[in-house]
């Protein structure tokens, strides 16, 4: 068996032509999403990130605003900068990368960002809205994931899943949202004693541990869907995931590769919550 691709390239194209359009609309009632960036310092990898998305937004009719600081920045100072952000009409959405400066508690940041701009549903109000089934916005990358399900048609009502990993940012939210659509969910970690007991089991397998060949062809079900969120570099320093990719794929029936599966689909997912979060402030 050859596994089928899931797409993170294409879908999140689709998906961002959709964007465009429900911005134009909004954007002729008089309301244009805005996202404000807060950086933080000079992080290589996480100048990337945000530029990657600041442009996502622009391509796609968003306002956006990038502000950039020196990791000097007070703690005090950021929160300020946060809760003007709060105030400020024209911005629907904070985003403030991590990782912060040492000296800055990125748990004390994200929490004073207000639940209506919290389109990264980092903030405690969003996790919980998430565990209770109410309406706040969902992680990014868990929320693409499930975007991905739905592209190829896959329900998981009654199916078996399995997330390794238990990060708040992936792995606690993806529980909880295949929770939301009814499958059967092990969430599996460092403490699990035998992880491949669980992953032969079950119909959909998220890998989210940021570890290379978490997942082999051994432990994987014939046909199982396999969503791998992991980004790595071999001893090549090419980018690969948490899956043993070649192998796995001969078994799985469904498998996201890296680079080109996931990726794409979390700075989509973060235009979907801006816009979603304008509209709501738009009615």
């Amino acid at each position: 068996m050859t596994a089928q691709l899931i797409d993170g390239i294409a879908l999140s194209r689709q998906l961002r032509a959709e964007v465009a359009l429900r911005t134009q609309a909004l954007a002729a009632r008089g309301h244009t999403p805005g996202l404000a960036v807060v950086l933080v310092g000079d992080n290589p990898a996480s100048q990337v990130y945000v530029r990657n998305k600041v442009k996502a937004c622009h391509d796609a009719g968003l306002h956006s605003v990038l502000e950039q600081y020196p990791a000097s920045m007070s703690e005090a100072e950021l929160l300020a900068r946060v809760h003007a952000l709060n105030e400020d009409p024209s911005i629907h959405g904070i985003l403030v990368q991590l990782p912060l400066p040492a000296h800055i508690d990125a748990h004390k940041v994200i929490e004073a960002i207000s639940p209506l701009k919290d389109v990264d549903g980092f903030h405690v109000g969003s996790a919980g809205a998430l565990m209770v089934g109410q309406p706040g916005f969902k992680p990014c990358t868990p929320y693409g994931c499930m975007k991905m399900l739905e592209s190829i048609g896959y329900s998981p009502k009654g199916r078996h899943a399995v997330v390794i990993g238990r990060s708040n940012i992936v792995g606690k939210p993806m529980a909880m949202l295949l929770l939301a659509a009814n499958a059967t969910v092990t969430v599996c970690h460092s403490a699990t004693p035998d992880l491949a007991h669980h992953t032969r089991q079950a119909d959909i397998v998220v890998a989210a541990v940021g570890r290379r060949n978490v997942l082999t062809a051994d432990m994987v079900k014939p046909g199982a869907v396999v969503i791998d969120v992991g980004m790595n570099r071999d001893e090549q320093g090419k980018l690969c995931g948490d899956v043993d990719f070649a192998g796995v794929s001969r078994v799985a029936g469904w498998i996201t590769p890296v680079p080109g599966g996931v990726g794409p689909m979390t700075i989509t997912m973060l235009l979907v919550n801006t816009l979603e979060a304008a509209e709501r402030a738009a009615r």
